[in-house]
C-alpha cells in the first residue's frame, strides 16, 4: 500500500509545481464556454432547449477530465525514457499495485483540473440545479478519470515513444469526445449516432453529470453509474495486463 502512496503523491506533486500545466489546460474549456456556450447559446434558446450554458458545461468538465487523464499516459512514456520506471518496477511489489498508484495519481489530477474548471463555469453562469448533488458530481468525475486514466496507462505501457502516444490519442480522444453528446443533446441526435454515443464511455459520464449538475439524464444515473463502474474495473485490468508486460 506504501507503493501506491508513493505513486499518488508523485503524480500530485508534479501536478501542483507545474503552474504552466494548470494554467494552460483552462484554455479550451474557456475557448468552449465563450465561443459555444454564448455563441450557440440564443439558437439553442430559440430551439426550446433552454440555457446551452447550462447544458454545455457538463461537457466542458468532461472534456478537460477526459484530455488530462487520457494524457497521463505520457507521464509513463517520459518515465520509461529517464529510467524513473525502472527504479519502480525493480520494487519488491506486485505490479498491478504500481499501476494503481498511478491510475489513483492520474485520476486525482484529472479531477482536481475538473474541479477548476466548474468554478470557472460558475463564474461564467452555470449554476447547479440542486447543490446537494454535487457531491454525486465529484463521484462521477472520480470514475471517469479513473477510467481514462487507467485506459491512457494501458495504451502508453504498449508504446515505445511520443509520436506513437500522440497520433493514437489524436485518433481515439476527438471520436470519444464528440460522439459522446457534449456539445449536443442525444435525444435529437440521428439513430446511428446516439447508437455509436452508447459505446462510448464518456457519453455516460456526461450524462451523470449533468444528471447530478441539472437534474436530466438521457441513460438514467445508475445506468451511468455502472457503465462508468464496469469500465473503470475493465480498463484498469488490461492496463494491469500491459503494464505487467512492459520489457525495460
Amino acid at each position: 500500500m506504501s507503493c501506491i502512496y508513493i505513486l499518488w503523491i508523485r503524480q500530485l506533486t508534479r501536478y501542483i509545481r507545474s503552474r504552466s500545466r494548470i494554467v494552460s489546460s483552462l484554455g479550451q474549456p474557456v475557448l468552449y464556454l465563450v465561443a459555444l456556450g454564448f455563441g450557440f447559446g440564443p439558437i439553442f434558446q430559440k430551439a426550446g432547449e433552454g440555457s446551452y450554458l447550462q447544458f454545455l458545461a457538463p461537457g466542458v468538465v468532461g472534456m478537460t477530465i477526459l484530455f488530462t487523464a487520457m494524457f497521463n499516459g505520457i507521464e509513463l512514456l517520459w518515465d520509461k525514457q529517464f529510467g524513473f520506471l525502472k527504479e519502480t518496477m525493480v520494487a519488491p511489489v506486485p505490479r498491478v499495485l504500481i499501476m494503481l498508484g498511478r491510475t489513483l495519481g492520474g485520476t486525482t489530477v484529472a479531477v482536481a483540473q475538473g474541479l477548476i474548471v466548474v468554478v470557472v463555469c460558475t463564474l461564467a453562469g452555470f449554476r447547479p440545479v440542486n447543490w446537494a448533488m454535487v457531491p454525486a458530481a465529484v463521484g462521477f468525475m472520480v470514475l471517469i478519470g479513473f477510467l481514462f486514466t487507467a485506459l491512457g496507462t494501458a495504451i502508453a505501457s504498449l508504446l515505445s515513444d511520443f509520436q506513437g502516444f500522440q497520433l493514437v490519442m489524436n485518433f481515439l480522444i476527438m471520436p470519444i469526445y464528440f460522439l459522446s453528446g457534449a456539445l449536443y443533446p442525444l435525444r435529437h441526435a440521428p439513430p446511428v449516432l446516439e447508437a455509436v454515443a452508447r459505446i462510448d464511455p464518456l457519453a455516460y459520464g456526461v450524462d451523470g453529470l449533468r444528471a447530478a449538475f441539472l437534474g436530466s439524464s438521457h441513460f438514467g444515473m445508475l445506468t451511468d453509474f455502472g457503465v462508468l463502474a464496469f469500465g473503470a474495473l475493465l480498463f484498469l485490468g488490461l492496463g494491469s495486463y500491459f503494464f505487467n508486460r512492459i520489457q525495460l
